[in-house]
């Protein structure tokens, strides 16, 4: 079954297409045909595709809207230069959707119908960024693709609808739950659930005997605690706000301070909510980026004192999550890294790593500085208790496979 799996963003549409079926789920052999993004929607918008042959291409070309972005790459993924042997658009057989929030409706991966759009479109206003451009991402797709063709929504909340309830509820009187929903939902969930299901094939542990703190580190960062394959609890919250020091984000606040910066700056509550998100983290601290590339760099090479102290309270952040989940699970087997930081950044996991001796947790240099690039491994030195692990995401490969388990039980 060719998969086309789609992520749409308000511009920006990421999308990949997968060959999949039982066998080659089975086998860990499916085939990733075509992959990469459409930047810039709306205008002259810039196109970057991964070729089956591992190439790399740039193009532009004028799309107005995310149908036009859909319509197009349908086109082009069926034709002969994209060198993926599909000719007609009958060949792509399913589409799969990443989708922010499911509420507490959504559980699991399910096929779109009348019934599943209108739970989504119940979600909005507690993902108001996110979910009407993940619902024009299906509208287009099935403008593109005809109505025959399955739409499937794979939603990033689901993984962590296992959370017990003293760990998804806050503190606030409980009307406020019943009444509006409000509690933790946590996201990546499809990652964490990416990274937990590929370590337990490398390290041939059964499901129900893994105990893993898994740790998501781009521009968006979380952590979650894995037991016995479920999510047990996790960083981020109502929001994607909560947690970790991230990119632009500032994680964990005092909530107090809303209106005392309000009051002090003259800002009104989104417009403090706003900085939170797009100029706090990373960027706040250091007053330069929210790469962490060049944050390394500037540290390292410039001796940049705020940029070495954004770098450590990431780190500290992180650890101090680490620590607590090692004490909500009783202990565990692993840390994994995975995201573009904790994939290629060996710096900052060793920093991380650093205050954890006392869990167990020793590591080898030499391997860590060789996990990056998309390499996967173990880093943690022989005899570890706690071991420490990079495990690349590979977020697009579970929805085709969630897309494809979700069409063929029907």
């Amino acid at each position: 079954m060719n998969i086309l799996v789609l992520n749409a963003g308000s511009a920006t549409l990421k999308f990949q297409v997968v060959a999949t079926d039982a066998q080659r789920i089975a086998d860990d052999q499916d085939v990733k045909l075509i992959r990469g993004q459409i930047e810039r929607i709306g205008g002259e918008s810039v196109i970057t595709l991964r070729l089956p042959d591992g190439s790399s291409r740039k193009r532009t070309a004028p799309l107005r809207d995310l149908r036009a972005a859909v319509d197009w790459l349908v086109g082009f993924i069926t034709s002969a230069e994209s060198g993926t042997g599909l000719t007609t658009r009958g060949d792509i057989h399913a589409v799969g959707h990443r989708v922010v929030h499911g509420g507490e409706q959504f559980r699991n991966s399910v096929r779109v119908d009348d019934a599943v759009m209108h739970g989504i479109e119940e979600t909005i206003e507690l993902a108001p960024l996110h979910n009407p451009h993940n619902l024009r991402g299906i509208e287009a797709a099935r403008a593109a693709l005809g109505d025959g063709v399955p739409q499937v929504a794979v939603f990033d909340t689901a993984f962590h609808q296992t959370l017990p309830e003293h760990a998804y509820l806050y503190a606030i009187p409980y009307p406020l739950y019943r009444r509006h929903k409000v509690r933790r939902y946590g996201f990546h969930g499809t990652s964490h659930r990416s990274i937990a299901y590929r370590f337990r094939k490398l390290t041939g542990r059964a499901r129900a005997d893994v105990r893993i703190v898994t740790l998501h580190l781009g521009n968006g960062c979380s952590a979650c605690a894995i037991k016995g394959g479920e999510s047990i609890d996790t960083s981020m919250g109502f929001t994607p706000l909560e947690g970790l020091v991230m990119g632009t984000r500032a994680g964990d606040i005092d909530a107090a301070l809303l209106d005392y910066i309000g009051a002090k700056e003259g800002m009104s509550p989104p417009q403090v909510e706003a900085m939170l998100n797009s100029q706090s983290g990373l960027l706040g601290i250091s007053g330069l980026t929210n790469d962490m590339r060049d944050l390394l760099a500037e540290a390292n090479e410039l001796r940049d004192r705020r940029a070495r102290l954004a770098i450590e309270m990431f780190c500290y952040r992180a650890r101090k999550y680490v620590g607590s989940y090692l004490a909500a699970m009783g202990g565990a087997d692993a840390v994994v890294f995975a995201g573009g930081v904790g994939e290629n950044a060996p710096e900052v996991r060793a920093l991380i790593c650093e205050g954890l001796q006392w869990a167990g947790l020793h590591i080898d240099g030499s391997a860590n500085q060789a996990l990056v690039g998309g390499r996967e491994g173990r880093f943690s030195a022989e005899g570890s208790a706690l071991e420490a692990w990079v495990v690349p995401t590979d977020e697009e490969l579970l929805i085709a496979r969630d897309t494809y388990r979700a069409v063929s039980n029907g």
